[in-house]
Order: C-alpha cells, then structure tokens, then sequence
C-alpha cells in the first residue's frame, strides 16, 4: 500500500513540473481584460421637456466686463469741515469754546463721459465741503456738485481732466433679466477696483421702512460700505445700476445689496443737467396699497383734467402694464415713470370689469408732493401767486390731515417759507425736509409760514 501511494505522489509532481515547464517555455503568454459591462438603463416618461443648455451663451469668465468697468470707477472723498461748541474749553480753556471738526467719508463713483461727469450716490457726497476722485490709475481731482437727487440717492460730479477719460456705456435696466449674470465693481473699505459677481435676484425691489417707493434692482453681488455709488454691470460691461444700499444687521454684506436702475439714473443726470433739478412725471391718479390677492396697481381716484383722466383711465381700473412692461406692485409703476419725463406718452395695459384694455397716457409734470410724516400735501407756488402774495420762495398747502396743523387752523393756503430757519423753494424740498424729521427726536421743528390773508406765523412742534 506504501509502495502505490508513492508511486501516485511522484507521478502527480512529475505531472506539475511538467505542466510548469510547458508554460513557462513552450506556451506564448496571454493577456486577460476583463470588460465591466453597465446594466441598461430604463426608461420611463416624464411631464416635461428636457432643455438643451446652450453653453456658448453662458459666461465661462468675466473678465471682459470687469476690464471694461475698473478704469471707469473711481474713488470719491467727501470732506466735510463743521463748528462744534464745547462750553468746557470756552470757561476752562484759553478759546471761545468753538472749533472746527472734520469728518471724512468715502464711497464710489462711475465716470459716464469722457469729459469728466461722475455718478454717484447723494449719501455719499452729501454735507461735503471739499470732493475728491481719484481714478484708477492714482491720479486725483478736485470734484465739482453738479446737482443731486435726495429721493433717489443719486449725484451728478464734475472733474477736469486734460485727457479723455474712460467711460462706461449705459444699459437698459428693464432688459435685465431674474438670474442674469452681474458684476458689482467700487471700493469696499478703501479696496480700490474691487470686482464681486452675482446674479440679479429681484427687480422692482422696495425697501420696507423707507418713507419713499423704490424699485431698486436686487442682487447677490457683494457689496460693502465704499461700494456706494460704484456700478452694477452686466456681463457686456453695460451700466444697470448704481450700487446703493446692502440689507444688513451688521452693517456689513450678508447676501443682499440694492441698486438704483441705470434707466431712472440717467433720466435724473439728464434732468440735472437740463434743468438744473429733476422733473418728476406723473400720470394723475391715486392708488391703493399692494394687496397680494392683485397683481398691478389700483387706481382709486383720477385727478380731473390730467394725463389719467384725459386717457380715459377711471377709479377701479388695474393697471397690468406700461409700454409693455409687467406691472406686478406699485414698486415696478414707480420705476417706469422714474424713468420718464413730463410730456411722453406711455401705452397703459388695464383690466377694466376682466376686460384688457391699452389706453396712451401723456404724462405730467408732478407738482405736488406728500408728506408722509405730517400728513400734508404740499404744491409749487406759481409765479403769479408768487407775485400776488409778495413772496420770493414757499410751497403752498394743499391739504393736511396732521392733527396739529388742524388744532392751530393751519391748512389749506397756508405756505411754508422755512424749516428750522432754511429756506424751501418748492414742495419737492418742503416734503424731503419734513419727512427727514422724526417725531421721536429730541429736537424741535421751526416752521415759518404766510396765511391766506398774509400773515407771518411761526410753529413749533
């Protein structure tokens, strides 16, 4: 039985070397790919249409519209320089107690003309006593205040300069699109030339908590104190906006910045340059606040004889578009007719009883203005109600509601003089000034006014 097993153990390692020798020298070698095969994919219907992504239309970089804007946006230095009483100094120091203080502030600007015409925001150069702009390239210049626009924060500059300067090309604000691609370029904390990107997040945005509507563009851009007054680009470098307010409890960017339209922009420069102030354009109707259950604006009375009336436009009547352009709240009408002058004509879409119907509106110029604080309609004083009453400046009452003014028999006809000791000129002025007066202040408001039958009197509240 030893003997057989033997034999069988070197027969099978005789076999084996064989087999190993074979393979090794005799037989060619062979390579083995193994291929992983994917399981097939199934199919099932769907309620929607896959979209092919153009990819040629989406912007693989910015660095075009970034090269056109930077030599565009400049630097703006605002200083101011004011008299500041300290009694202490004037009993215990060696001067009258009075000295002069000064305070620096700065923002951004945009060059609009090779001539040297700067934008900018009010707020930033607002109360200066000197402006300097200082260009991309470090040169610097005196800067000159052509005109401003309180109500929508916007200023127009002059510097000269012996060379054409760059500058940027306007774009139409209404074309901009809910997610299109943009840029925000200005000076962040001193950080010239500094280029954030974004997208377009809302349009006909109104601020809550300001005494005026406003339709600013809204973006994701970062935007951080010193960006004011800089530009919102698109991606062709064509100007939409003026940088102007962030949405912040910190007071620094948290994902939302607001922009003032380049198409309300340059009607406000144009006018500022024309007129020397901005000629507001109305249609000559009320409305009723933003109800979410309607999508437009509703009128609620017509003002006889006016661009409205004269249209055919009547109470209850809901306006849906202007020039073809989508009216969703009152924000989107205010920027429409921000952007217009008095005397264009404008097609309103309307839904009258479910009817549509398109009526052509010649638009006016605004000559009466609210305030929202006091209560009280103020209008501009004619030249020959200036010459009637002996008045050089004013703006007359239109009507109040202000329970103060009615206590005291001051209402209609009375006219607004001065304001804690400074002249107004218009209603405009008049309403800007007593809305930027709070009731909770500390501090007393003056008023200097002229009675029907000419008599000085003197308010205050």
């Amino acid at each position: 039985m030893k003997r057989v097993l033997g034999i069988l153990t070197i027969a099978f390692l005789g076999g084996v070397s064989s087999i190993g020798v074979y393979k090794l020298f005799v037989e060619k070698p062979q390579i083995i790919v193994e291929k992983t095969v994917e399981p097939a994919l199934s199919t099932m219907n769907a309620s929607y249409t896959p979209a092919v992504l153009n990819t040629s239309s989406v912007p693989t970089d910015f660095t075009e519209a970034a090269e056109k804007t930077v030599n565009t946006v400049v630097h703006v230095k605002n200083t101011a320089v004011k008299e500041v009483y300290n009694p202490f100094e004037e009993f215990f120091g060696s001067g009258n107690g009075k000295r002069k203080q000064e305070r620096v502030g700065t923002g951004s600007g945009v060059i609009i003309s090779s001539d040297g015409y700067i934008v900018t925001n009010n707020h930033v150069i607002e109360g200066a006593t000197e402006l300097e702009v200082t260009l991309n390239n470090k040169k610097k210049y005196k800067a000159e205040l052509i005109g401003a626009d309180t109500k929508n924060d916007i200023a127009l500059l002059k510097i000269n300069s012996d060379i054409d300067l760059p500058y940027i090309t306007f774009g139409n604000s209404d074309n901009a699109k809910i997610g299109e691609w943009v840029l925000a370029v200005g000076n962040p904390y001193n950080l010239n030339s500094t280029v954030t990107a974004g997208i377009v997040s809302a349009k006909g945005r109104d601020l809550q908590g300001n005494t005026n509507i406003d339709a600013f563009i809204q973006t994701d851009a970062a935007v951080n104190p010193g960006n004011s007054g800089g530009a919102l680009v698109n991606t062709r470098g064509e100007l939409i906006g003026i940088n102007t307010a962030i949405s912040s409890r910190t007071g620094s960017f948290i994902g939302y910045s607001f922009a003032v339209p380049s198409n309300i922009t340059k009607k406000i420069i144009d006018d500022l340059l024309e007129f020397g102030n901005v000629q507001e354009a109305v249609m000559g109707f009320s409305f009723r606040p933003d109800r979410d259950e309607v999508e437009g604006v509703e009128i609620i009375e017509v003002t006889p004889g006016e661009g409205a009336d004269l249209a055919g436009l009547k109470e209850g009547d809901v306006i849906k578009k202007v020039n073809n352009v989508k009216i969703s709240k009152i924000a989107d009408l205010k920027g429409q007719l921000n952007a217009k002058r008095p005397g264009q004509n404008v097609d309103v879409t309307i839904e009258r009883k479910g009817e549509a119907l398109t009526k052509t509106v010649t638009l006016m110029k605004r000559t009466s203005f609210d305030s929202s604080v006091f209560g009280v309609r103020l209008k501009d004083l004619t030249k020959e109600e200036k010459k009637e009453r002996k008045l050089e400046n004013g703006a007359k009452i239109v009507r109040t509601t202000n329970p103060a003014f009615v206590e005291f028999n001051v209402g209609k006809d009375y006219v607004i003089t001065k304001i804690n000791g400074k002249k107004v000129y218009s209603a405009s002025e008049a309403a800007t000034l007593l809305d930027s007066y709070s009731p909770r202040s500390s501090r007393r408001l003056i008023l200097e006014m002229v009675s029907p039958d000419g008599q000085v009197e003197r308010y205050g509240l």
